[in-house]
């Protein structure tokens, strides 16, 4: 579904009168209505959001507030299909603009993840190999790794997911991000030469002869981060030689040299908890989404934080949720018009959470 264009009157309006007329909006909805926020996110629309934090805690947010009507997630599309794969059927999820999707899910599409499990199976045994999707995919990849026995994982708990992954199969199938799956595996002490492939879906057996296929232990999607690729080694360097004693701390979703050549690395919500952790006067080189790093900049002045990319690195499709966007699906429902609903098909949402719930009882 394509976004259609906003009525010119909501898109001429300024900041001011655009906040003014969401502020009236959320006052006519109450408890009606949540506003999830994810943190890369722009200042304007984390503003507004009754909750903020990464794709999965959100959605367990939501499924965890039965009184709410709608739900407007403040993110791509992935998440908003997760949302509603919590929530209960009754319960309506809105994505602000439908052009918000994720470079990196769509790396992974069902057609091409089934031809690729057929191929395996030609080579090896696909009933000894577990897939594990990154929740950054769509519903329709997380419906194929709940049925093959699979899990889901976030950048937090990969390693616990990976770990359950591999003592129960002989091979692992990682997909979509090949960064966090690769950073994964070496920091649990496999050998990414020796033991690991990268799936080309675009290649006869993924660009791998069937010697390899057979022969390595994880299988990994050739997919990644635009945002997070944008970090390298050079910009740790410089950041070192700038600051002598700046702490690096960088996304699993970066390559594995950029990781090892950080001081640490974890997820959103670790990058976000170690800095505020921190004494003050500490200086922190910051390799994720730019929105986030600004945003902890201003919430810490009395520490230095930047980010590793000099040349500012947003997420694009994160960008595309617009205040005018949110002030137009907020006034829709005023008016009892649900517009951009995002609704995962019920045999695809069964076969999902059971990869969802699956990660979530992995302790």
């Amino acid at each position: 579904m394509l976004q259609k264009p906003l009525p010119q009157e909501i898109v001429q309006l300024s900041p001011e009168e655009t906040d003014a007329r969401i502020a009236t909006a959320r006052r006519c909805l109450g408890e009606e209505l949540i506003i999830l926020g994810h943190h890369y996110q722009r200042d304007e629309i984390i503003k507004w959001a009754d909750f903020r934090g990464d794709s999965l805690l959100l959605s367990q947010i939501a499924g965890k507030h039965p009184e709410a009507k709608y739900f407007i997630f403040c993110g791509v599309h992935f998440m908003a299909e997760s949302a509603d794969i919590l929530t209960r059927p009754d319960q309506i999820v809105i994505l602000p603009n439908m052009n918000a999707g994720c470079s990196m899910a769509d790396m992974a599409n069902i057609g091409q993840v089934e031809r690729a499990w057929e191929q395996l199976g030609t080579i090896t045994d696909t009933s000894r190999i577990v897939p594990i999707t990154y929740v950054n995919s769509t519903a329709a990849i997380k419906a194929f790794v709940g049925r093959h026995g699979g899990a889901s994982c976030t950048s937090s708990n990969a390693r616990k997911v990976v770990q359950w992954a591999l003592e129960r199969g002989d091979k692992l199938f990682f997909l979509p991000d090949q960064h966090l799956g690769r950073n994964t595996c070496v920091a649990l002490g496999l050998d990414p030469e020796k033991e690991m492939l990268l799936w080309d879906p675009t290649k006869p057996l993924g660009g791998n002869s069937p010697e390899d296929i057979r022969a390595k232990r994880v299988y990994l999607w050739k997919g990644h981060c635009s945002v997070h690729m944008r970090f390298t080694v050079e910009q740790i360097r410089q950041a070192r030689q700038e600051y002598p004693n700046v702490n690096v701390i960088v996304h699993p979703e970066c390559t594995l040299d950029v990781v090892q050549a950080a001081d640490a690395y974890g997820s959103t919500e670790f990058i976000i908890k170690t800095i505020r952790a921190a004494p003050a006067g500490t200086v922190w080189a910051v390799g994720t989404e730019i929105n986030l790093v600004k945003r902890l900049a201003d919430e810490m002045p009395d520490k230095t934080i930047f980010c590793l990319d000099p040349i500012v690195c947003p997420c694009s499709t994160m960008y595309r949720i617009h205040p005018h966007y949110l002030l137009w699906a907020m006034e829709s429902l005023v008016r009892g018009e649900v517009v951009n609903r995002v609704q995962v098909p019920p045999e695809i949402a069964k076969e999902a959470r059971m990869a969802l719930d699956r990660m979530l009882s992995i302790v």
